[in-house]
């Protein structure tokens, strides 16, 4: 792909009313690609088009209907022909204890978060695929790597997405696409401010469930930072893989996975003693098999 400033790129964005959709739609015009945006109410972009004429496609696309998600891509594929990057932006929080959710909010957040994200990736791969490649680019988060209380349903999607993106990332390599994991700290984003509230019952009050949500000016993440470092990292030469962003994210997830691996190491030897007796591995381990992507 072209580098910053350069040729003109197409993107294909979920999510685009707010937060970072509405930024990366907005930045990628003013650096003069094509953006293909979808979201639930394309209302929400009346105010673009007069500025930015046919280089803004939009849709209506509600994500968790996988039909009209299909038919979007299709026709965004027909009238736009290639297409270089692919963000799967859409998604949202719903805080609370995991046991005081009801059935509704826990099938709602890992179908939009979740079940979307893996679906809008298959529905793209057989035209990236058919073009020789492209950058899919899935929004993920620091946590993806880490967890807190009351957001328990949030972090099983995103640390769902990252495995599946884990194993897609080298099944789709022999054709020339490539995959990145945005992953941001606390960012000073209308996410929060749209994110549901379950209030802690009676059980969790005055456990670390029933406590405020951070508020949004101690967050140290700038959105449009973050979102022009996404682009730019998409349009390097060799796009990261995961994209950590943000200070806190940084410090967190390097604790986090520093702890993580000594946890790992103090079980080797455990481990071992669980193997069939004289067992040598014949083939190059996992690490070995991922080392290159």
């Amino acid at each position: 792909m072209s580098q910053p400033g350069n040729t003109s790129t197409t993107w294909f964005v979920t999510g685009a009313s707010r937060g970072f959709g509405r930024e990366l739609t907005e930045q990628l015009l003013a650096r003069g690609n094509r953006v293909a945006a979808t979201l639930r109410r394309p209302g929400q972009l009346d105010d673009l088009p007069d500025q930015y004429g046919d280089r803004l496609w939009v849709r209506a696309l509600d994500v968790t209907d996988t039909g009209q998600m299909r038919r979007v891509v299709r026709e965004a594929f027909a009238d736009l022909g290639r297409i270089d990057v692919v963000v799967s932006n859409a998604g949202y929080g719903v805080f609370g204890a995991a046991e005081d959710l009801t059935d509704a909010q826990v099938e709602a957040v890992i179908s939009t978060n979740l079940t979307a994200s893996i679906q809008l990736a298959r529905a793209v791969l057989p035209y990236l695929r058919a073009q020789g490649g492209g950058l899919l680019m899935q929004m993920s988060s620091m946590g993806g790597h880490i967890a807190f209380p009351a957001f328990s349903m949030y972090h099983a999607t995103k640390w769902g997405i990252e495995g599946f993106y884990e194993a897609l990332a080298a099944e789709v390599a022999p054709f020339g696409i490539r995959t990145m994991l945005v992953e941001p700290g606390m960012i000073r984003t209308s996410f929060y401010q749209a994110a549901s509230r379950v209030p802690a019952g009676p059980a969790y009050q005055g456990t670390p469930v029933d406590r405020d949500a951070l508020p949004v000016e101690q967050m140290p993440g700038d959105q449009a930072k973050v979102v022009t470092a996404m682009i730019d990292a998409a349009l390097s030469p060799d796009p990261p893989r995961r994209l950590l962003l943000g200070s806190d994210a940084y410090r967190l997830v390097h604790a986090a996975l520093a702890a993580r691996l000594a946890d790992v190491e103090g079980q080797r030897d455990l481990a071992a003693t669980t193997d069939v007796d004289g067992w040598m591995p014949a083939t190059p381990d996992l690490g070995s098999l991922t080392a290159d992507h």
